[in-house]
């Protein structure tokens, strides 16, 4: 139960390693950006890291892409000071998994990190997709092997979470998705965040999606969260 802690706050890092070796865990500690950065590629066996923001050398969000682009897949859960919509889709965007604001509970710290590690150790069951990848709602195409969204021939260009959410999207048309459902298939996410962030997204999606005056294709469903199809029900 190795875990690996990004963090230069004394006081904070001997509340989480206390607590964390009280519930069983072995932590590793980093003071900074660079040396967790080299300590997390130097040691695949790490189950987990806990990544501040607030970080000197080289901030959490640096760290964060950094280890993404190595293809590091071991979840990410991120600490902020920062609690706004914006600084939370960034990380998010950055390839973290999951994030806490400070100050925060031990209890809730270890309650992220078991449902961090569950949903690691979960496989999720296979969504039949045609065999070419190609998902399709009206005159919006989205091919899953190449990553290419088109629209009336017009490829548009999608971040990598504004490809997961519109994935989700078109392999549920014409369902209500809430927004806890996003959070959690898209975000890997299983508890109320009370953020915008999937607001946030859907907005983008709409911007990209919609342009030249197209239908709108991606509908609010009032008080329960949004659903993909088009205007006519087809």
């Amino acid at each position: 139960m190795k875990l690996l802690l990004i963090e230069d706050e004394p006081a904070v890092v001997s509340v989480i390693t206390r607590g964390l070796a009280e519930a069983g865990y072995e932590v590793s500690v980093a003071p900074d950006g660079a040396s967790g950065l080299r300590m997390a590629l130097d040691n695949p066996s790490f189950l987990l890291i806990i990544l501040d923001v607030m970080l000197p050398n080289m901030n959490g969000i640096e760290v964060c892409r950094a280890l993404r682009a190595a293809q590091l897949a071991t979840p990410i859960l991120m600490l902020t000071a920062l609690g706004t919509t914006e600084n939370i889709v960034m990380g998010l965007d950055s390839g973290a998994d999951d994030y806490l604001v400070k100050p925060f509970k031990l209890a809730e710290l270890e309650a992220r990190i078991r449902s961090l590690l569950r949903r690691k150790s979960n496989i999720a069951a296979p969504v039949s997709i045609p065999e070419q990848g190609l998902l399709q709602v009206g005159d919006l195409e989205l091919n899953t092997n190449t990553k290419a969204a088109i629209r009336q021939g017009n490829t548009i260009q999608l971040t990598a979470t504004e490809y997961r959410l519109l994935e989700y999207l078109m392999k549920n048309p014409r369902k209500v998705l809430s927004r806890m459902e996003i959070l959690e298939q898209v975000w890997g996410i299983d508890f109320n965040m009370n953020t915008k962030v999937v607001d946030v997204y859907i907005n983008y999606l709409r911007k990209k999606i919609n342009k030249k005056n197209l239908p709108e294709l991606i509908q609010t469903v009032t008080g329960l969260g949004y659903m993909l199809k088009e205007q006519n029900g087809e």
